[in-house]
């Protein structure tokens, strides 16, 4: 209270005025005083502020979720249920992780759904894989051997599109020749180059001359896909190799689901998967202590494992077992899963092999 009003107060106390003020109490003029000392607009004594009020905000909260939830289930009702452990055939469940390592175990077992051409991938792991180049997990890049960082990360990409123009071009799986693949190939590696002149010209391969040990290839007079995505899963890893050079290896699994070229389309087309996992070891090498080109890898090795390409005698292209040819005899006492990516690839036989010991698949 300033002095003038400290004045008035006294006097219209001694004329009695009927509106005069009361005068504060000791507590109040003690509380006044200690504010005043204070710098800014402190908040008057006897004002008040209430809380907010949490619980009332709270339900608003829950219930603009619940009316979310209700538009989802009426929008989306087969995403809904995967997000509460419902199942479609993996449809629903999303997109698996990346693979950064090598699996403990397989994927875990899928309702026996038969595929399609509308789902194609229903009642296979694969149908939560992720789709063609972005299934192939590429790893940070450190300097190793002769390679900075910058140019190992270079080598990391150029194996991953070596992959790709082997697996996944349109073209090479109409059986055209794998033009872009081949460009990324040391056209100094003498043995090589051999394999692919041999290999992409001979109407006759050898189990060593195949074509498939290192691309995808089905005939177009017999089979087409089954849509236009084909399912990946796999990794690149490196390490320094020989003469300092940077070895690059590729673990990757496709799934190619096919239907019969001269079916008519219908929803009841049979609809089969091809499923191949190979494992490429590619070595980026010197250019000051092995002959190449720059842009180019050497191959150290390359491995096959298959189901559903055939079990006859190598032909250069896919096979897949439409109708009887699924019926062909195969040995019961070796039974593989194609989708178990905790192994090694098997160079040994398994569905990789060709013949009468082609081994039973436990699923497709």
């Amino acid at each position: 209270m300033s002095d003038e009003e400290w004045e008035r107060f006294l006097r219209e106390s001694v004329t009695g005025a009927a509106d005069a003020p009361v005068e504060p109490s000791a507590r109040a003029r003690a509380v006044e005083r200690r504010l005043r000392e204070r710098p800014g607009q402190p908040e008057g004594w006897r004002t008040y502020t209430p809380a907010p009020r949490r619980r009332r905000t709270g339900w608003y909260v829950a219930g603009s979720v619940a009316a979310a939830a209700l538009l989802a289930v009426a929008l989306f009702p087969q995403e809904v249920v995967g997000w509460f452990g419902g199942d479609d055939g993996g449809q629903a469940g999303g997109t698996v992780a990346a693979e950064t390592e090598r699996p403990r175990e397989a994927p875990g077992a899928e309702p026996a759904l038969r595929a399609t051409l509308a789902e194609p991938f229903r009642g296979s792991p694969a149908a939560r894989w992720a789709d063609g180049a972005a299934g192939i997990t590429v790893p940070k890049a450190k300097a190793t051997g002769w390679m900075d960082a910058a140019q190992v990360e270079r080598a990391l990409r150029r194996s991953k599109q070596f992959m790709v123009a082997a697996g996944l071009d349109t073209r090479v799986l109409r059986g055209e020749r794998p033009t872009r693949a081949i460009a990324l190939l040391n056209p100094h590696q003498k043995d090589v180059q051999r394999y692919l002149r041999t290999a992409l010209s001979s109407k006759a391969p050898t189990p060593k001359t195949d074509p498939l040990l290192l691309f995808s290839r089905f005939r177009p007079e017999q089979a087409r896909q089954a849509g236009d995505v084909v399912k990946t899963r796999g990794r690149l890893t490196y390490r320094e190799g020989k003469r300092g050079a940077v070895e690059v290896t590729a673990d990757v699994t496709f799934v190619y689901p096919v239907a019969p070229a001269a079916g008519d389309g219908g929803r009841d087309a049979e609809v089969v998967r091809t499923i191949v996992r190979r494992e490429v070891v590619m070595s980026w090498d010197d250019p000051a202590k092995v002959v190449t080109e720059p842009g180019t890898a050497s191959l150290v090795s390359y491995a096959l494992d298959m189901t559903n390409g055939g079990c006859s005698g190598p032909t250069g292209f896919f096979e897949p077992p439409f109708g009887t040819a699924g019926e062909q005899r195969a040995d019961a006492d070796r039974r593989v899963d194609p989708y178990d990516r905790s192994k090694p690839v098997d160079v040994s036989g398994g569905t990789a092999s060709r013949g009468d010991d082609c081994a039973t698949a436990t699923r497709s």
